[in-house]
């Protein structure tokens, strides 16, 4: 077939496929641009909702930022100064403990739980439909609603679950959930384990329901019923899905705040305190916002170790 001729800038003709590779050219860059047009808005609101305050509170961290800032507009630089005071606090090492303590134990029962009920829910029964969906209202009530009828459920005196167990006659005192430093943290892992239920149940289910039943069917026929349909079937093909559930639930349990002051206000002498509720005291009770910069920005920094390890686990998920 011949090709059209091309004409050149010094006014001859070339035979080839020039035009096309051009008309070519210009249509990838049009599409590239509209690419970017349409990722620009989402870019820019990233970087203003999310970008701007990491940067500002990086800076702040490294400042002498206080309340009187608030007057003169002046805050020193400091450099780490906030960072060696935060972490030689006496109380730092009691925060990290607790929040450790707090991370694992929601995170342990939250999962085993709501895999428990994921795989109760899988088989098909009347209202099982239904149930699911009372299950999510703990998941969908505002933290602090659910903080404060907890509070009235853990009172001591008057509270609905001390009441029981007395009527029950399982204990002969009021058990002081939220009054005693020996109790205090289990009750508030209680109340958490008992919001994030219906996460980890949700996305159980999911990963249940994307298993085949061809799988169990064939491994009937080789012995594998009950127990170890579990071990060699359902577990290898939710593990994916286990992974990412458990690196986001650290997450997100890492830096909860709002349960902990609905119910205890990281009382009492210290027992709750957590490096959320210490980031927020430092900030808003004593007005030391350099401080609290700089705890939050620890509580970050161990976030994003997490949150490496759980886009890894959403690639390797997105893979098999």
């Amino acid at each position: 077939m011949a090709q059209a001729p091309t004409l050149m800038r010094d006014g001859s003709t070339v035979t080839g496929p020039e035009p096309a590779r051009r008309s070519r050219r210009r249509g990838h860059r049009g599409e590239n641009l509209t690419k970017v047009l349409f990722v620009l808005p989402a870019a820019l609101a990233m970087l203003a909702l999310f970008g701007y305050p990491v940067v500002k509170n990086l800076v702040m961290s490294l400042q002498d930022y206080g309340l009187r800032t608030f007057f003169t507009g002046q805050a020193p630089w400091v450099g780490l100064k906030n960072y060696s005071a935060v972490v030689n606090d006496k109380l730092f090492s009691q925060a990290m403990v607790n929040t450790a303590l707090f991370t694992i134990g929601s995170i342990v029962f939250q999962f085993t739980i709501g895999l428990a009920l994921a795989l109760f829910f899988h088989r098909r029964f009347p209202l099982s439909g239904l149930l699911r969906s009372l299950l999510l209202l703990p998941w969908l009530l505002p933290l602090i609603v659910s903080s404060a009828t907890w509070r009235s459920i853990l009172e001591q005196d008057s509270g609905i679950l001390n009441r029981t167990l007395m009527g029950l006659h399982l204990v002969n005192d009021p058990v002081p959930w939220l009054n005693s430093p020996s109790v205090a943290l289990i009750a508030v892992i209680g109340v958490n384990i008992w919001i994030g239920i219906p996460f980890n149940v949700t996305l159980l289910y999911s990963g249940l329901a994307e298993i085949p039943d061809e799988l169990y069917e064939a491994g009937q026929l080789d012995g594998a019923t009950g127990w170890r349909a579990f071990w060699y079937i359902t577990w290898p093909n939710l593990r994916s899905v286990a992974s990412v559930l458990l690196m986001l639930g650290v997450v997100y349990t890492i830096k909860v705040l709002d349960i902990i002051l609905g119910l205890t206000g990281g009382g009492p002498a210290n027992a709750t305190q957590t490096l959320a509720t210490q980031s927020y005291e430092r900030s808003f009770i004593d007005f030391k916002f350099g401080e609290g910069a700089a705890l939050s920005n620890i509580l970050i920094a161990i976030s994003f170790v997490f949150a490496i390890f759980y886009l890894r686990g959403t690639r390797r998920a997105v893979d098999e």
